[in-house]
């Protein structure tokens, strides 16, 4: 499991499309963000990454270094617009196309069963996000 003292839950929505992504835990720290889903094997929930403020597209970038199952990765912007996506399998490394202020990692097949594309509006809350 990958909780922390300062994990916090959110349900993630697609308002683009009115679909369900699923539930996630935010990893706001360095530790949080690093640790990330390293050797998950059964995803339960999603996670998202908050990345520091004035992040470039080369250091929103993400590896999948220990990672013992393939994720579908959103990347969107501070107004939680989607900027890219991608399926990656362990050990990938990828570089978005434009730069991103959150990173959702979610089980494989969440992209297709959500319907989820590039220019979509997402909504996620929860206290300091």
């Amino acid at each position: 499991m990958h909780k922390s003292t300062k994990t916090r839950y959110v349900f993630i929505v697609n308002k683009t499309k009115g679909s369900n992504l699923g539930n996630a835990d935010v990893a706001d720290s360095f530790f949080s963000r690093f640790k990330g889903l390293m050797m998950v094997k059964n995803l339960e929930r999603g996670l998202i990454l908050k990345l520091p403020s004035q992040r470039s597209r080369r250091s929103s970038g993400i590896h999948m270094f220990f990672m013992r199952i393939p994720l579908d990765i959103i990347f969107t912007d501070s107004e939680k617009k989607v900027v890219d996506k991608v399926t990656l399998d362990p050990w990938a490394t990828y570089t978005p196309k434009a730069p991103a202020k959150f990173v959702i990692e979610l089980k494989k097949g969440k992209l297709a069963e959500s319907n989820t594309e590039i220019g979509d509006e997402l909504d996620f809350a929860c206290e300091s996000i």
